[in-house]
């Protein structure tokens, strides 16, 4: 039995390696979701429009860009009345068992990929065993083994006596730090007792599992979007409202913000560019940023600076300025009882070495947004890390899970939630 699911388990999970999708484009990925979630026979399963709040999406891509990987998804096998449904890149699912009387319990998990090409060496697993990626992004933060381990939780626990209501969210847009707030929003954690998030890796190596991590940096992403006038750039540029000028004058004003006593502050400005030709002043610059802090609190300083400075920049060369929201998410701490809960589980699993209590992140997720919803209604949530040896660093060209951390995932996560439940002792 074990090692059957071991297989599907590494099947299914090579299968979205293969096929990944960044942020609102998790056509396929959800496609295949849907498809292990009828097979395994849950009680409701919402997808697309029905788990995301109206109105609430950020950093959607343009209609052309949703096409492409629209028929994509639809090339590589995904099924079209999935895609119906998931139309205008509204993807993600959310999967109920319905087992009576008892506390609802529920396993967020991310699905999206990032934009970034993948390895093709020799000695890159991936590429060696035939699994690399067909689509130009890539899994290089562990989502495919995310969401591989959710279909294996969903499906031990519905093997199991598990008593309660048990979801699994299947969420969207995690790296653009977008998919978690129009989930919140919908309402569908409200009445949520439990919640756990999950990921693998963060440096921590098979057989450790950390059961609390905290120290999660608030986060908001911004674009700022230049407007100035052109003009001839040798006959009369002082006819022209230099926009690149302006957002030259941010970038160095953005890094010049006072740090914090209060604690670690963060700023950024990731992607940049403007102009149209080397004899045109130009009337177009951007700046895609973020700022960061220790706490919402913190965040919210350095966006409030931030935006004095773009606003003021912009004022200084005569442009006007848009300013518009990427993506975001709040600081957020781990729940000691649920923490425990975890750490004794993975003490009793087998594959786990090194049961950890907490560790800390020092970077972002969106998860905080449904960690934040549940507690903020007197439930409780963890974000749990599940070790894992990976060759290349998180993001990197080269990264890879071992897939042994696949099933000791599932374990600890299904123990966990059983004796949430009151099913173990």
């Amino acid at each position: 039995m074990q090692r059957a699911r071991h297989d599907r388990l590494v099947d299914l999970r090579r299968d979205l390696h293969r096929h990944p999708e960044p942020a609102w484009r998790e056509f396929y990925t959800t496609s295949r979701i849907v498809e292990e979630c009828e097979r395994i026979g849950v009680d409701e399963l919402l997808v697309g429009p029905a788990i995301l709040a109206d109105g609430e999406r950020t950093a959607v891509p343009d209609d052309e860009e949703l096409a492409t990987w629209y028929e994509r998804a639809r090339a590589a096998g995904a099924r079209e009345d999935v895609l119906e449904e998931l139309a205008g890149g509204y993807t993600g699912a959310i999967a109920v068992l319905e087992r009576g009387e008892g506390p609802t319990v529920a396993l967020r998990v991310d699905i999206d990929g990032l934009l970034r090409e993948e390895s093709r060496s020799d000695e890159h697993v991936p590429t060696k065993e035939g699994f690399r990626s067909e689509t130009g992004a890539m899994h290089a933060c562990g989502h495919d083994s995310h969401a591989t381990m959710g279909i294996g939780v969903l499906e031990t626990i519905a093997e199991s006596d598990f008593q309660g209501t048990f979801k699994v969210v299947f969420q969207p847009g995690e790296e653009m730090v977008a998919g978690a707030k129009p989930i919140a929003e919908s309402g569908h954690l409200d009445d949520v007792d439990y919640l756990l998030a999950v990921h693998i890796g963060l440096d921590h190596p098979t057989g450790e599992v950390v059961a609390g991590i905290d120290d999660f940096l608030a986060v908001h992403h911004f674009r700022a979007d230049f407007s100035g006038e052109p003009a001839h750039a040798g006959a009369d540029p002082q006819e022209g409202k230099n926009a690149v000028q302006a957002m030259a004058t941010a970038i160095q004003n953005l890094y010049a913000i006072p740090r914090n006593d209060d604690g670690p502050t963060r700023i950024n400005a990731g992607m940049v560019g403007g102009g149209s030709a080397t004899n045109i002043i130009p009337e177009e610059a951007f700046i895609e940023g973020e700022v960061r802090g220790r706490t919402t609190e913190l965040m919210e300083y350095m966006r409030e600076r931030a935006e004095q400075v773009l606003e003021s920049a912009a004022e200084m060369h005569g442009c006007s300025l848009g300013l518009s929201t990427v993506g975001g998410a709040p600081s957020a701490t781990s729940d000691a009882e649920l923490v425990g809960i975890v750490h004794e589980a993975s003490t009793e699993t087998e594959g786990v070495d090194t049961p950890t209590e907490r560790d800390g992140l020092g970077g972002s997720e969106d998860a905080t947004y449904l960690m934040h919803r549940v507690q903020e209604r007197g439930g409780r949530a963890a974000y749990v890390c599940i070790g894992t040896d990976h060759p290349g660093g998180h993001h990197t060209a080269t990264f890879d899970v071992d897939e042994r951390s696949i099933d000791i995932g599932v374990d600890v996560l299904t123990e966990s939630v059983l004796r949430i439940a009151g099913e173990r002792p």
